[in-house]
Parts: C-alpha cells; sequence; structure tokens
C-alpha cells in the first residue's frame, strides 16, 4: 500500500468559521501533514474552495442539501482513487459517509463533538458508528456517552481533544478596550460563548445570580459577556432583576481577530455549564492569562484537566460557584504553561499517533 488518500466529509472546514470548523481545519491540516498521506480530499458543506489551504489539502466546492451532498461525496471518492480512508467530521453525516465508504472499500473515521452523541440516535446512525474502524471524541465525558448506547468495542473510540491556537497568550490589556468598556481599575469576569435559548447550560444565569454577593466583596468587578443570540434580552432583563445591570456589559459578537484583545481583558473566566463536549474556550482564556472556572459534570473537565488548569466545581450548586469566584477574583492564578498540552504540536503528534496505530501501513 502506498500513501493514504483520505477523502473528509465536513459540515464545515476551511472558509467557515466556528469551533467544530477550526477542529476539522486542524485535524485535516495534521492528516494532510503526515509523511504516509498522500492527498486529503475535502467535500464541505459550507465554506469557501478559493482560500490558502495546506499542502496536500483539496477543498471542493461546498454543497448544500443532504441528497446533493450525499452525491457529490460519492462522485469525489470515485473520482480521486483510490480513498483509503473515509473521515466523517460531525455525527450527523455519518450515515452518508459510511455508505460512501462502502462502496468504495475504505475504511470509515467517526468525530463526535458533545450533545449530538450524548444520546441514542436512530438506526442508521447507530449502524455507521457500528462500522466504524475509528470514533474520536473530543473528551471523555462525550466517549462515555457514546458508549452508554453503542455496542462497540471501546478500544474504537479514542479520545482527540481540542488543540489550541498559537495566538492566544498572555499580553497587556487593551487601552482601547479598557477605555471603550470603562474598565480602568476594575477586576473582569468573563464568559465567551453563543446566548442561544438552546444553549442556556451555559450558566450565565447562574453567574448573574451570584454577582450580587460577589460584588459584595468585589465592588470594583465587572462582567463582561461575550457574544450574541436570541437569549441576550432576557439574560439582560436577569442582570436589571438582580440589581446588577450596571455592573454587566453584554459586549456582543466580537470578530475573532478581536477575541485575543478580550480574552486579555479577563481576570476570571467563568462558564460554569452543564453540557460541554470540550470547551475550547476555557483553554483559549487560560493560554491568555485568565484564571478560570468550569464544571465538573461534562468535558469542561478535559479542558480544566481535572481541576489542574482551572477550578471544577458543581456548576448547579450556587454556593461552590460563589466560593470560587470570590476565591478567584481574590488570588488569581494567572498563566500555566501547562496549557500548552493543548498546542498544534502535541494535536498533530497525537493525530499522527492515531493514523499509524490504527491504519498502518502494510
Amino acid at each position: 500500500m502506498g500513501p493514504r488518500r483520505i477523502l473528509a466529509l465536513v459540515a464545515d472546514a476551511f472558509g467557515s468559521e466556528g469551533g467544530i470548523a477550526t477542529y476539522d481545519r486542524n485535524l485535516i491540516a495534521s492528516l494532510a501533514s503526515c509523511r504516509d498521506v498522500a492527498e486529503v480530499v475535502v467535500v464541505p458543506r459550507r465554506g469557501k474552495s478559493t482560500i490558502k489551504l495546506p499542502p496536500r489539502v483539496h477543498q471542493l466546492r461546498s454543497v448544500g442539501g443532504r441528497a446533493a451532498y450525499s452525491l457529490a461525496a460519492l462522485w469525489a471518492a470515485r473520482s480521486h482513487r483510490t480513498i483509503d480512508i473515509v473521515f466523517c467530521g460531525h455525527l450527523y453525516m455519518a450515515p452518508a459517509a459510511a455508505a460512501v465508504a462502502k462502496i468504495v472499500g475504505a475504511h470509515l473515521w467517526i468525530q463526535i463533538h458533545g450533545l449530538e452523541a450524548w444520546h441514542a440516535l436512530s438506526s442508521p446512525y447507530r449502524t455507521s458508528i457500528e462500522a466504524a474502524t475509528l470514533i474520536t471524541a473530543v473528551s471523555r465525558d462525550t466517549r462515555r456517552r457514546l458508549l452508554e448506547w453503542v455496542a462497540i468495542d471501546p478500544g474504537r473510540v479514542k479520545v482527540l481533544p481540542n488543540t489550541l491556537d498559537p495566538r492566544f497568550q498572555p499580553g497587556a490589556k487593551s487601552r482601547e478596550l479598557l477605555d471603550r468598556y470603562n474598565l480602568h481599575n476594575k477586576k473582569v469576569l468573563m464568559t465567551v460563548s453563543r446566548l442561544s435559548a438552546k444553549e442556556r447550560y451555559k450558566g450565565h444565569d447562574r453567574v448573574l445570580r451570584a454577582l450580587p454577593r460577589v460584588l459584595s466583596q468585589h465592588p470594583e468587578v465587572m462582567y463582561l459577556i461575550v457574544g450574541d443570540g436570541d437569549d441576550r434580552k432576557r439574560l439582560e432583563r436577569l442582570a436589571t432583576e438582580h440589581g446588577v445591570d450596571d455592573k454587566v456589559c453584554f459586549v456582543g459578537q466580537v470578530d475573532d481577530q478581536r477575541i485575543v484583545d478580550y480574552f486579555r481583558l479577563a481576570d476570571v473566566f467563568v462558564m460554569p455549564s452543564t453540557a460541554e463536549g470540550f470547551g475550547i474556550v476555557f483553554i483559549e482564556a487560560m493560554a491568555s492569562g485568565a484564571t478560570v472556572i468550569g464544571g465538573n459534570k461534562d468535558g469542561s473537565l478535559d479542558a480544566l484537566c481535572d481541576g489542574l488548569l482551572g477550578k471544577a466545581i458543581d456548576p448547579e450548586s450556587d454556593e461552590d460557584l460563589l466560593e470560587a469566584l470570590n476565591s478567584a477574583l481574590a488570588f488569581p492564578s494567572g498563566y500555566d504553561n501547562q496549557v500548552q498540552r493543548f498546542s498544534r504540536e502535541m494535536f498533530a503528534d497525537h493525530v499522527v499517533e492515531l493514523l499509524s496505530q490504527v491504519f498502518p501501513l502494510h
């Protein structure tokens, strides 16, 4: 067998934004960097095909619509012979990926991220997972939840955590942002996430509820909520109801190129979530110098390294959250270089190891 040729079926990759798109880009680039990979052919549902791509990556035009996408994926597999591995970037695309892999006689690799894999899905998805040679999960929690409803050899399900963009590193607080939000001589709490009614598990409500008691000990605190969505107005009303609207700033959506400057504003990053697949924002905040507080009931534990890199609390305990916030504001821990365990170099090494162990050349 010569160098492998991989077909990557993804919702988003190069030319798209979002956490899953970023994960897919990093994984595809890592695969393409392997000396035993000849080419990675990417078929995206969304994204641009005209942007600069890593060497040995070929991204086709995006295709919308389930039937049209399935046909495009099969055409790509037939046109770029021989495909050795079909990589599926999201569980919801697994039936199409499994069909393509079966038709062309390729191995199937499925990536799972979080909520989509936490509960039993219908037979086509279960059958697709059972057909996979490899399933990678972003966290131990996601892996565990998948194995609760799919009867497969646990050895086929590996953990491949998110990776850190090297632009996230400590730096001075932006004077322009300090002026814009009137943050001079203030301590900044921050949460970064979508403000979606479907994602209230992030824990904004709990932080707002704790804020009056936090302010009684730390009156200099400001809480910056970065992100936007259909739940923003409700959260704004909640801040008013708790009498902290003058201490809460709803920043809105921040351009990806500026997000590092916002993370550097944070003294304490807090997101007491109960349903994170992993929580890339935790390691981005840590790498930017913030003390981090997260939950201990989901994939957040992997980002927090079981409490080594940040405070892991019961996210549903008001007292635990209050104690963690007051302690972090009084004794901020700052940057810990252990966060580099999530570096792109480490991620790429992990991908190469998986490739050689699970799909050895003969």
